[in-house]
């Protein structure tokens, strides 16, 4: 259960329904830029909290863009097209 206050706020920042498309990408780009850090060197609390906040915002995103442009390259299909198209490498002996 997540706690709002009277503003929409929770505990982990603005609902991600209240903020206008541009906020909500800010702070999708701001999530996604601390995550490394986060991961690495975050206490487990801040890393749960940072994959709560992080599935909010994808969510709302994702929610918002149900016909998003997905690029070939970025399916299971188009990786596999990506590698089969690429010729394989030896390494020289020795």
């Amino acid at each position: 259960m997540t706690e709002h206050d009277e503003r929409g706020t929770t505990m982990n920042g603005v609902d991600p329904g209240r903020l206008d498309d541009q906020q909500l990408m800010k702070e999708l780009e701001t999530i996604h830029r601390t995550r490394h850090d986060t991961l690495l060197y975050g206490s487990n609390d801040a890393l749960r909290a940072h994959n709560h906040r992080m599935a909010q915002l994808e969510g709302e995103y994702l929610r918002r863009n149900p016909r998003r442009t997905v690029a070939s390259g970025r399916t299971r299909e188009g990786a596999r097209d990506r590698t089969a198209s690429t010729p394989e490498t030896t390494a020289p002996p020795g």
